[in-house]
């Protein structure tokens, strides 16, 4: 496989991604006259993805892939990159011209005469490219897409660790800059080592405040107040040394007071491996959590409620077949501001499924996540699933294979129909596309297309025809000495196109 070799700097974790167009909303009822009823959906013009360093092991392999599926009205400019986000090297190049053909210019070499060269280019939308890194000195980066490469641009990062704290297989997309981030699931426990790692893309320093919530409510903490990124740089901030308390299940809340971040937090243990938590959906009374392995060996739901109400949540599984309730766990109740967890135990019975949480009364807002394992005794490892928005029009996962990829969509409503196309390999091939059903009420793992003729990785684009509402994660997995390694990624929406209103003068462009 042919992947650019990233000769990288130590540095902090994230990549951020933001998108430079507000989506209007249509009007609430039919009929109703005003400007929105002739809104067009056009495509984003410039995006914005933050990664994080992947790790600080000297046995790490980390693998990147970028990716933007090719979107109809977009001109024929534009580019993206990605360059560290460290900001004391921005005037040092990050390892030579890339021609996106894998090979930089002048194959690594530093001097603080040249400009910052981007660490990953694509060349075309439609065709991944990818680049490696290894040991413990991959900064955080930050990337930039404009024109035709922006809408639905998507970086992901994945990593392997041979031994040690958090081996196994860790993955994560790189994700937008924003103001707030939920992440249950996150832990003070004496075998956890956990990071939340803030990113800062802008040009003046952001501000931000961690909260960590706990099983009796919020924990004490002054030293998560007032935590300062500078700009262009990356920040992990240790959970540990935010509180005294050893807790086992944590909800981490991240809120920045000024300035914008990317935010993740990577989960290491000792025992059960390692990966990234992503943040969960925005709270609200329903929620997914689609494609749990069918061999998982242990399942924990990880919920809170920010407010003060308490919330009494139906638990159902949608399987293959339909929705059903777990039995022993029909419902669980979050108590507000408290951190619940319940573990489901093997809840799949080695079949495909997705959780899906709805009020029992009242709907009050709620987030969560889950914590899978899979193996069994000392061959065991860990990922996390969050809660996540619906596939949408459109969503994309990147960095496949040949082998060791799984698609899981699932619709907990109504049936639909999505379209799923493996793009061209980043060393070549032919994209393919192939249409599925979804049942009501199921989750179906997919083995995904591979494209005919593939050489290298490919990415997968997931677009609902009809029906729905439709949500998804894809699975990467590995065999490490025997371990189950794994990583999942959930599919949102993309949010590649905007509705934008005709208007009797041009609109100026509009920062979500």
């Amino acid at each position: 496989m042919n992947r650019t070799t990233l000769s990288l700097i130590a540095g902090a974790t994230a990549l951020a991604a933001v998108t430079g167009f507000a989506a209007l909303s249509a009007p609430d009822a039919p009929g109703t006259d005003t400007a929105a009823e002739a809104a067009a959906q056009l495509p984003v013009e410039r995006t914005s993805l933050l990664c994080p360093a992947p790790s600080t092991s000297d046995l790490a392999e980390t693998s990147y892939t970028s990716f933007t599926p090719v979107t109809k009205g977009t001109g024929s400019g534009g580019k993206a990159e990605l360059r560290e986000a460290d900001e004391e090297s921005a005037d040092a190049p990050a390892g030579g011209e890339d021609k996106g053909d894998g090979k930089g210019k002048d194959g690594g070499k530093s001097g603080a005469d040249k400009p910052a060269n981007p660490v990953l280019t694509p060349k075309e939308p439609g065709k991944p490219v990818t680049g490696d890194s290894s040991g413990g000195d991959a900064p955080a980066l930050v990337g930039t897409a404009d024109g035709r490469f922006a809408p639905g641009w998507t970086v992901q990062e994945t990593t392997e660790v041979a031994a040690g704290t958090g081996r196994g297989l860790q993955g994560v997309n790189c994700t937008a800059p924003d103001t707030d981030f939920w992440f249950p699931g996150a832990s003070t426990d004496a075998d956890r080592t956990d990071y939340v790692h803030l990113t800062n893309p802008d040009d003046s320093a952001a501000v931000v405040d961690i909260e960590l919530y706990g099983k009796d409510g919020a924990l004490k903490s002054a030293v998560g107040e007032g935590i300062t990124v500078p700009p262009h740089s990356s920040e992990p901030v240790l959970l540990s040394t935010l509180t005294g308390e050893r807790q086992t299940d944590l909800t981490v809340h991240v809120n920045v007071r000024s300035g914008r971040v990317g935010a993740a937090v990577q989960a290491l243990d000792d025992n059960l491996g390692g990966d990234w938590l992503a943040a969960s959906a925005d709270p609200s009374g329903s929620l997914v959590l689609p494609g749990i392995p069918k061999d998982a060996t242990s399942v924990r739901l990880i919920a809170l409620t920010p407010g003060d109400a308490d919330a009494d949540l139906k638990v159902r599984l949608a399987s293959p077949s339909g929705l059903i309730t777990p039995a022993g766990h029909e419902t669980v109740h979050v108590k507000g501001g408290m951190t619940a967890a319940v573990d489901l135990g093997d809840v799949t019975r080695g079949e495909a499924g997705s959780l899906v949480l709805t009020p029992t009364d009242r709907s009050v807002p709620v987030v969560a996540a889950l914590r899978v394992v899979r193996g069994k005794g000392d061959k065991q490892e860990t990922g996390f699933i969050p809660a996540t928005r619906p596939v949408g029009t459109r969503a994309t996962s990147a960095d496949n294979s040949g082998k060791g990829s799984t698609l899981s969509l699932t619709t907990p409503g109504a049936a639909a129909t999505v379209k799923v196309t493996a793009s061209a390999g980043s060393e070549g091939g032919t994209p393919v596309s192939k249409t599925y059903t979804i049942k009501a009420g199921t989750t179906q793992d997919i083995e995904p297309p591979a494209p005919g003729g593939l050489k290298g990785t490919y990415a997968l684009t997931v677009e609902t025809v009809t029906g729905g509402p439709v949500y998804g994660a894809r699975t990467l997995t590995a065999s490490e000495d025997g371990v189950p390694a794994f990583t999942v990624q959930t599919l949102p929406d993309d949010r590649g196109t905007v509705a934008v209103p005709e208007a009797d003068e041009d609109l100026s462009v509009l920062q979500r």
